[in-house]
Parts: structure tokens; sequence; C-alpha cells
């Protein structure tokens, strides 16, 4: 709001819009965006190929995940299963030359060592599988 005093000894509100900032500001969007236009076409043009999405690929025979259970005491289950780190890391490799490749789940005690856990989770990688997780409790509020 701008205001004005008059010469009479009384001020008066003038409540007209002060524009000259708005303009300033438009006039920057306008020069940022002429500079940056320009930017956005692309200089190497590629012939994408095109999908038909109408015939959608059956997704009823999901990959099941893999289950890897590390209890405190440092038993390993895979899928429910007792194994040791020697048979985790065969079946691992079978499961890894799969299409599509099953995700893996690890879950842990609370209780349990980061180390063995960590030593699980890297098994896992280094047998090939791409999707490691972990499985974990919501924390009530």
């Amino acid at each position: 709001m701008a205001y004005s005093s008059s010469g009479r000894g009384h001020d008066k509100v003038n409540a007209t819009i002060n524009i000259v900032p708005l303009v300033d500001v438009m006039l920057v969007l306008l020069i940022i965006f002429m500079v940056t236009a320009p930017l956005m076409a692309h200089k190497v043009k590629v012939e994408l190929p095109e999908a038909n999405l109408d015939e959608r690929p059956d997704t009823s025979g999901a990959v099941v995940p893999i289950t890897i259970a590390v209890t405190d005491n440092g038993d390993i289950f895979l899928n429910d299963s007792p194994v040791t780190l020697q048979l985790l890391e065969s079946s691992l490799a079978v499961e890894a030359q799969k299409t599509p490749q099953p995700p893996v789940n690890v879950r842990a005690d609370r209780t349990t060592k980061y180390g063995m856990v960590k030593e699980v989770v890297q098994l896992a990688q280094a047998q090939g599988m791409r999707k490691v997780g972990f499985v974990a409790t919501r924390e009530p509020n």
C-alpha cells in the first residue's frame, strides 16, 4: 500500500496497488523462461519404441519372495527351513539364475547382532540377488 501526504496537514491512505514490483518479477520470470526454453529441446533425435498397452503381461504367476530369517543366536532359516551358510549360498546361487529373479526378504530378531545380518545380506548380493530388502514391524504409537 502506498501512503501519500497532502499539504493540508492530515494523512490520507492511498488504497491503490503498487504494481511496479509485480512487473519486475514478471520480467525476470520472462527472461528466465526465454533462456531455459531452448535448453529443454532434445538435440539428439531418437525414435522410441511404441508399447502396446492393450496386451498386458500375465502377472498371476507372480514371483514368490525368498525369506531369510536370522535369530538372535545366529541360526539361519531359508523359507522357514534351517540352513547353514554354505547351503544358503548354494540355494541363492540357484535362485539368482531364475527369470524373473525373486526378491529376498531378510528378517531378524531385534537382538540379532548386526554383523550376522550384514553377512547374510552380503552373501545374497555376492550370489547375484538384485533385490534384497528387510522386513520389519511398525512401531506402536
